[in-house]
């Protein structure tokens, strides 16, 4: 029973305790007067937090810090001017697909998805670049001010001029490799589902890092597990040191409202269930009876009891006790549980557990071994299969992911992979929806890092890793669903191509005192020149947080082109010379949110009484104009 405080509540505490949910990145720990460890608010890091600049002011106390880190957390913190433009010819299934291929760089595309999927995502599985010296490309502008990194936000620049290696020479190693993945996951963590979480594999070179930037994050009690995964089956001769034969994958939830499900149980581990004294309570395995608690600690677990064959007295041990008390074991004893061996041979009993009274499934351990989920080779062969050989180096085994993907999802949840290379999780996404039924969709983030001249993959057609990862999954989708063979058609294998780029808006940096009469004329429509409807659309989309993968379809109503996303949800007219009577038959449509292009009305007095229109005949109708 729970007793009466008999004091005020203490609001310092519950006040820590709203922030600490807001920004777990800042509590730290202080000590009482007493010296015992409390938590405490880092008003440094809160500062930097609401802050669009670099605040200055450190003070000592218990926290991961780094040069550049308050640059790192400005870039997270910084809004873009961009949006997504859909590619109809390189997606599949584009008007019914749910799942999104997301092209260009993983920051934007973070920035960019959370109004419509803040909170919405059960599943996030990285494999971000390890920091190995060589492979780790990084945007090298999270070094500048709050001022030119929104500048420069708001620039096209091509991609390629922006990013360097991170070489072991470079005398902030570890701090640009932490300065690169902080950011994106504090975005990430905003996007994740109160009952989601996060898995991401690293190795040993900045798993340290990793766990002190995930513990700050997402609050070191939402820490899960460290999973060792075996990675490879041999030892390679030549190594001069210990030769690494796993990697890492950390697992962190949003809250502790997460749960993991039960692995399946395999058959061998149902093997050790048999009946041989025909139980009518089916197959059961025996579990030892004796504990290895000392008398001294559990005194009333140390008792005789009668051997059903001899009739002598039977004791635990001088070291150990018994795993019951004595009224329980008397239960078990009347309920035939009691397991005396062969012809009631054995000089102690063991207790009977039965198939039937355990769970469906087995608690996942922290040791996932390469017989059970693949190793690195075996994700090279997937890929070769798929793709070609050497196409794609370090591709991460599909038995792997499924595992994560079946732990930590089902139903109908979203999935996100924001580093996908290859695709390798889109594909075991699909896979898993195979398996189980489930109707999982995925949203894959990946950069257009280009294909060098002299690599295997430029020399089998592809430009980029985005291209690599693209065919994979349409391979991969045709695969799985000829497999299924007429219950593949239930599988959905396509994905809608979005490509991050510069707002459809036009860009104008003019100050009032610079505008000229002449300057006036190229901005009485404020869209780009080349940007299409669709594209238009899903800059729409964006701003009111719709989903992205909904399905679309178009209309022709009075003439005039209309999309109507998820039947009502949102409709949308670009064109020009819109009148009243158009207005009126899409009112009478009534679609949830409606929006129309600012220089596409016949006129003023259309413009004016648009949301009269809609006020009375379609009232809960939302207007806007782009």
């Amino acid at each position: 029973m729970n007793k009466l405080k008999m004091h005020t509540p203490d609001l310092t505490q519950e006040n820590i305790a709203k922030l600490a949910a807001l920004f777990p990145d800042c509590v730290t720990e202080s000590r009482d007067e007493q010296g015992n460890v409390t938590p405490a608010i880092d008003f440094d890091q809160l500062r930097q937090v609401l802050s669009d600049r670099v605040v200055e002011g450190p003070q000592e106390r218990y926290h991961l810090n780094w040069p550049g880190k308050r640059e790192a957390l400005l870039a997270a913190n910084a809004p873009i001017a961009k949006t997504v433009r859909p590619c109809r010819e390189e997606s599949v299934d584009f008007e019914s697909t749910r799942n999104l291929f997301i092209e260009g760089d993983n920051l934007d595309a973070l920035k960019l998805l959370q109004e419509t999927y803040l909170n919405k995502v059960k599943l996030i599985f990285i494999d971000p670049p390890y920091n190995t010296g060589k492979e780790f490309i990084y945007d090298d502008d999270f070094v500048e001010g709050g001022t030119e990194y929104l500048i420069r936000s708001n620039q096209h620049t091509s991609t390629g001029s922006r990013l360097v290696a991170n070489t072991e020479s470079n005398g902030r190693f570890h701090s640009d490799w932490l300065s690169m993945i902080y950011p994106r996951l504090r975005l990430a963590r905003n996007l994740l589902a109160d009952d989601g979480a996060l898995f991401l594999t690293i190795d040993d070179g900045e798993v340290a890092n990793l766990r002190r930037v995930c513990d700050e994050i997402f609050g070191e009690s939402n820490f899960v597990a460290n999973v060792v995964w075996q990675k490879k089956y041999a030892v390679s001769s030549d190594d001069p040191g210990i030769a690494p034969m796993h990697d890492h994958i950390l697992v962190y939830r949003k809250s502790a409202c997460f749960t993991r499900r039960l692995l399946p149980r395999t058959e061998k581990q149902t093997s050790r269930y048999t009946n041989p004294d025909n139980d009518p309570r089916g197959p059961w395995s025996s579990d030892n009876y004796v504990s290895n608690k000392s008398r001294t600690e559990r005194p009333t677990l140390w008792y005789a009891i009668r051997h059903p064959r001899t009739g002598d007295e039977v004791w635990p041990s001088e070291d150990a006790v018994w795993r019951y008390s004595r009224a329980k074991h008397e239960q078990l004893e009347e309920e035939g549980r009691l397991y005396w061996g062969p012809d009631q041979s054995y000089a102690k009993p063991r207790l009977k557990r039965y198939l039937t009274e355990l769970p469906e499934g087995t608690v996942p351990s922290t040791w996932w071994p390469f017989a059970e989920v693949g190793h690195n080779d075996e994700g090279q062969k997937e890929t070769a299969k798929l793709i070609g050989k050497k196409i794609f180096s370090t591709p991460k085994p599909v038995r792997l992911l499924k595992r994560i993907v079946y732990l930590a999802s089902a139903g109908d949840d979203l999935c996100l992979d924001f580093f996908a290379g290859s695709c390798a999780f889109a594909q075991a996404v699909m896979a898993m929806n195979a398996e189980d039924g489930g109707v999982r969709r995925f949203i894959v983030v990946q950069l257009p890092e280009h294909c060098d001249e002299d690599t295997e993959a430029n020399k089998a057609g592809f430009a980029s890793i985005a291209d690599i990862g693209k065919e994979r999954i349409r391979r991969a989708g045709q695969h799985i669903r000829a497999e299924l063979g007429l219950n593949g058609d239930k599988l959905d294998n396509g994905f809608r191509v979005l490509k991050v780029d510069t707002s459809n808006t036009k860009d104008v940096y003019y100050r009032p005192d610079e505008a000229k009469p002449e300057l006036l004329g190229g901005h009485v429509d404020n869209i780009k020149e080349d940007r299409t409807d669709e594209d238009l659309l899903f800059q729409v989309l964006l701003d009111w947080g719709v989903d992205l993968s909904l399905p679309i379809k178009q209309e022709t109503i009075g003439g005039k082109r209309v999309f109507f996303v998820d039947e009502n949800a949102l409709a949308a007219c670009f064109e020009s010379g819109i009148d009243e009577a158009f207005v009126k038959e899409l009112a009478g449509r009534k679609p949830l949110r409606v929006v129309f292009r600012d220089t596409g009305y016949g006129g003023d007095a259309v413009k004016i009484n648009v949301e009269q229109i809609f006020k009375q005949l379609s009232p809960g109708t939302e207007v806007k104009t782009l």
